[in-house]
């Protein structure tokens, strides 16, 4: 079996980049002149004059929010999409929210994902991600086709059932949550029946602990896990070595990535934690910078599979930090237009706890000096309430993307 996928995941970095300007502009041009909802989002752009990454950090973000009130205005794409005549599928996601589906070779990319698990021709996939109204079911058996493997339709629950098909039918791979794999094989130990076939698992949806991906290891099964959504599909997945080591996720090669600071558009340096936002190819559902609500950083250097895309550190928690503080709703957003007025503030982070019954917010500074009265009032004027501020050593700060740490207990 090759080592890669194709050619595009080994390319030089010049050489990607230089793909990268060609791609950006026409997909622009192509949200702007398919989809009216993106074209207005975008306002008066130039597609032509992006082409590399700083000119895209310059565009704006488009929230899920800003998806789901279009929707109910003009359902069921919100006119970020094609008419429903124009896809083969529209499937619907908790908020609800409503998404186009294809079914051209790869549609959501998953075809990668599933080839850096080992999964390939002679191989029959059971998919245990819902095919009902969500797009899961679909994304996996769309890759799976991609990469030439066989798939058991098998979708969620009646595991006794599962586990029984699963022995019948030889499989040899599994797609779907994290933990159900191991229900399903426990179910088989239970019932005495034999899933020794089973060596390869594509994993989602949920974290792939260590002690689980362990567990699976020692019972000889490689269980790697990838990272999508409904909106965008592949995003990223994981890819071992040569010794099986696991280090971060590969970007795929039909998105651009980016991470940025929470409550804003701007990009954070690498390493930094931030919110994941991502630029889709897929000229059938052209987002552009779209925000998916997750944190994540950016891994230097290269992997050890030999694929040369950029790396991201997984699924590390939600952006949405929004806080109510005193009956005040205080948001990332507000946070991160204190730290815009003050030149010298390379980061601030608020905590919110509780002093006797009262709320109480402390606004940390990462300043190398400066009037902490001077920021309180800063303070007061950006978040509409008062707080304490506390001025500290620039990189002092936990490099965890919280902008806004809530600690109050709620049981």
């Amino acid at each position: 079996m090759a080592r890669h996928y194709d050619d595009l995941e080994t390319r030089g970095q010049d050489e990607r980049e230089a793909a990268l300007a060609a791609a950006l502009p026409r997909q622009i041009a192509n949200a702007m002149a398919t989809a009216p909802a993106m074209a207005a989002h975008l306002g008066a752009v130039e597609p032509a004059a992006v082409t590399d990454r700083a000119a895209l950090a310059k565009l704006p973000v488009l929230r899920k929010s800003a998806l789901s009130a279009a929707q109910k205005a003009a359902p069921p794409f919100g006119g970020f999409a094609p008419s429903p005549g124009a896809t083969h599928h529209v499937f619907q996601s908790p908020g609800p929210i409503y998404e186009p589906g294809g079914v051209g070779r790869d549609w959501w990319r998953m075809g990668r994902a599933l080839f850096a698990a080992g999964i390939g021709k002679g191989d029959i996939v059971q998919n245990c991600f819902s095919y009902h109204l969500t797009p899961a079911g679909m994304m996996f058996e769309n890759g799976a086709a991609a990469v030439g493997a066989s798939v058991l339709p098998a979708g969620t629950g009646q595991t006794e059932l599962q586990a029984e098909a699963a022995a019948a039918v030889g499989v040899t791979a599994y797609t779907g949550t994290p933990d159900y794999l191991k229900v399903i094989l426990d179910k088989a130990a239970e019932m005495g029946l034999d899933l020794s076939r089973l060596k390869k698992a594509l994993v989602g949806g949920g974290a792939l602990f260590p002690s689980l991906r362990a567990e699976y290891r020692e019972r000889g099964i490689l269980c790697i896990q990838g990272y999508g959504t409904a909106d965008l599909g592949s995003i990223a997945y994981e890819s071992p070595g040569p010794d099986g080591a696991v280090e971060g996720m590969i970007v795929d090669e039909g998105v651009i990535v980016e991470i940025v600071r929470p409550g804003t558009g701007d990009p954070v340096p690498e390493g930094e934690v931030g919110e994941v936002v991502v630029t889709t190819l897929n000229p059938d559902y052209p987002l552009i910078r779209f925000a998916t609500g997750d944190l994540s950083a950016i891994l230097p250097g290269l992997g050890p599979c030999g694929r040369t895309n950029m790396r991201i550190r997984g699924w590390m928690g939600r952006a949405d930090q929004t806080a109510k503080i005193k009956g005040m709703f205080v948001r990332p957003e507000q946070v991160a237009a204190f730290v815009a007025r003050h030149a010298e503030i390379a980061r601030a982070r608020v905590t919110v706890t509780r002093a006797g019954e009262q709320d109480a917010m402390l606004v940390e500074v990462e300043s190398p000096g400066g009037d902490a009265a001077a920021y309180a009032e800063s303070v007061s004027a950006a978040l509409k309430l008062k707080g304490e501020v506390r001025i500290v050593a620039p990189g002092s700060l936990p490099n965890d993307g919280k902008v806004i740490d809530d600690q109050r207990k709620y049981d």
